[in-house]
């Protein structure tokens, strides 16, 4: 991931929080994470992680997709696969596959696990349904507090209200993919509303 890369996603959390009104102090109170913690992410200077990412949303009212977004909007998003918007933390790298139509409610993902890394380090939970496919290497999820393993060409959905982390206990990385879908359209629509006057 490049210091551009790193920039532009904190750069984007630092806008929708500035757009939604709210204070470093206020958002660190709604989401759980310190000021500093907030500010670095917002400066560049480190990634947030998955649960750092779903705090951020959840507090922000908005997909966690919003933080990879240009802020154009169009009806055909072509994504290079060296163009990707990334973030990456503890040996988690979360890349966007996809995001900045006008409705949008996929929310597809990749993200690589490095081995003995874990995704978030408490489960989260979040509106909608989720996908995930093992591209590469073996991931345990945990879901509803059930543990999952699986191996690449093994997938799984469920609905995410129910609490959910990841963890990689094997020698190699994994790759996943993961599709998030909004609980529904205007749900999605009434979390980009604040964007479209920006």
């Amino acid at each position: 991931m490049t210091n551009s890369d790193e920039l532009q996603v904190g750069s984007r959390i630092r806008d929708i929080r500035q757009a939604s009104g709210y204070s470093l102090r206020a958002l660190a109170g709604r989401c759980g994470l310190s000021v500093n913690a907030i500010s670095r992410i917002e400066r560049g200077e480190s990634s947030p992680n998955v649960s750092s990412l779903q705090q951020l949303a959840a507090a922000l009212s908005v997909p966690i997709t919003d933080f990879f977004e240009s802020g154009q909007e169009k009806s055909t998003i072509l994504v290079r696969k060296n163009r990707r918007l990334r973030s990456h933390s503890e040996g988690v790298l979360i890349e966007s596959l996809g995001t900045g139509l006008p409705r949008q409610i996929l929310e597809p993902f990749l993200m690589t696990v490095a081995s003995g890394a874990v995704g978030g380090e408490t489960p989260i939970s979040h509106p909608g349904e989720e996908f995930c496919f093992c591209v590469e290497g073996e991931i345990e999820y945990l879901v509803d507090e059930e543990w999952y393993r699986l191996e690449a060409g093994d997938s799984m959905l469920f609905e995410a209200h129910q609490s959910h982390m990841c963890r990689n206990t094997s020698l190699d990385k994994a790759i996943l993919l993961l599709v998030i879908l909004a609980a529904n359209e205007d749900a999605r629509l009434s979390q980009h509303q604040h964007l479209l006057t920006t």
